[in-house]
This record gives structure tokens, sequence and C-alpha cells, in this order.
């Protein structure tokens, strides 16, 4: 991948990851709800999801996806309701864990934080239409497609993986706030309503039109 190229396309990454997205409402809502540390599994999740789609897109199966209206409407309805699962369960999360301090709730294992946030990237219809749409700008077809995909993918995950970090500790730093119980419980019904409203908006996406 050409440096001039290369550098072009990190300034799209940053605009990709800096935008507000499922995954920014995630990793505030766990750095939030548990901090920068144990959010660091969900924002794990989150890259594995967004490395997925990546590699989907690069190599053509997104395009594939976009061309089924069936196939996209599968991903769309599957990525839209986990995430409304998602929010209504924080929704109906209570602000403590029973004997537990107020500000501290309940982050469950590495293993489901880190699931919540590859289910939550790996299903986002959104994120497979921008890919399909954008990374064919970024690849030279005179050159051997996996080694650009490998950097694409690198870049584009360490680049959102810092930003989520950003996003979660700034969130993170308002713990100290938010060490009510009823505090915790409007923060969890605010970020439960936030992603079933991400979730909602994502039946209103539709496939790419074919050039």
């Amino acid at each position: 991948m050409q440096l001039h190229l290369w550098v072009t396309y990190v300034i799209a990454c940053c605009a990709i990851a800096i935008s507000p997205g499922a995954g920014v409402v995630l990793s505030m809502s766990h750095g939030l709800s548990y901090g920068v540390r144990k959010t660091t599994a969900t924002i794990a999740g989150l890259e594995m999801g967004l490395a997925f789609i990546l590699l989907v897109a690069g190599a053509g199966v997104g395009s594939l996806l976009l061309a089924s209206v069936w196939a996209f409407f599968a991903v769309k309805l599957c990525g839209a309701a986990y995430l409304i699962y998602v929010g209504l369960s924080q929704w109906r999360s209570k602000g403590t864990a029973p004997g537990a301090p107020a500000q501290v709730q309940p982050a469950g294992s590495w293993r489901k934080r880190c699931a919540t946030g590859l289910v939550t990237n790996a299903t986002n219809p959104k994120g497979i239409v921008f890919m399909v749409a954008v990374l064919p700008q970024f690849i030279a077809a005179d050159r051997p497609l996996v080694p650009q995909l490998a950097v694409m993918a690198a870049t584009m995950c360490i680049i959102d993986m810092l930003v989520m970090h950003a996003y979660a500790y700034a969130a993170s730093a308002m713990r100290h706030v938010l060490r009510s119980e009823r505090a915790l419980r409007m923060q969890n019904r605010f970020f439960g309503t936030l992603l079933m409203t991400v979730g909602t908006a994502l039946f209103f996406v539709r496939r790419a039109r074919p050039l």
C-alpha cells in the first residue's frame, strides 16, 4: 500500500472511528458502568467484529450481501435485534449488585463482554455498507489483495481501539459523579435507550445501489 494512499486511509479511519455509532455508545456505556480496564474486553470484541466486516467487505462477500435482498435483510435484522436486546437488558438493569457499593456494577465475564462487542460490530449492516463503499477506493488492483487487506485491517482496528478507549475513559471519568443508586439507574436507562435507538435505526439502513 503506497504511503500517500495509506495516509488518506488513516484520515478516513479516524473519521469513521470518531463518528457516533453502536460501538461508541457501547464503549461509553461499559466505561461508565465498569471502568476502562474491564471495558477493554468489550473493545477487543468490537475490534474483532470490525476486522471481520473489513475482511468480508474486502473479500467481496460484502458485495454479495448487498446484492442479495434476503441475506442483507437477515444481517440487518440480527444486528438490530441484538442491539435492542442489549439496550433493553441495560435499561432494566438495577443500579447496584446486591451488597455491592453504589458505584460498582457487575461486569460479567470477560468472554461475555467481548462477545457483546463482537456481535455488535459483526452484525452492523451500516458498517458493511460503508466498508463496501470505501474499501475499493484504497485497494490497488495491480497489487496482491491479502497484504493490502491486512494493512488496512490493522490500521483500522488500532485507530478504532484507541478512539473507543478514549470514549470509555471519558465516560469512566464521570463515575465519581454518578455514585448514587438513582444516578446509576438513570445512566443505565440513558445508554439502554441509546442502544435501542441505534438498533431501531438499523432497520432503516438500505442496501447500496449497484453502480
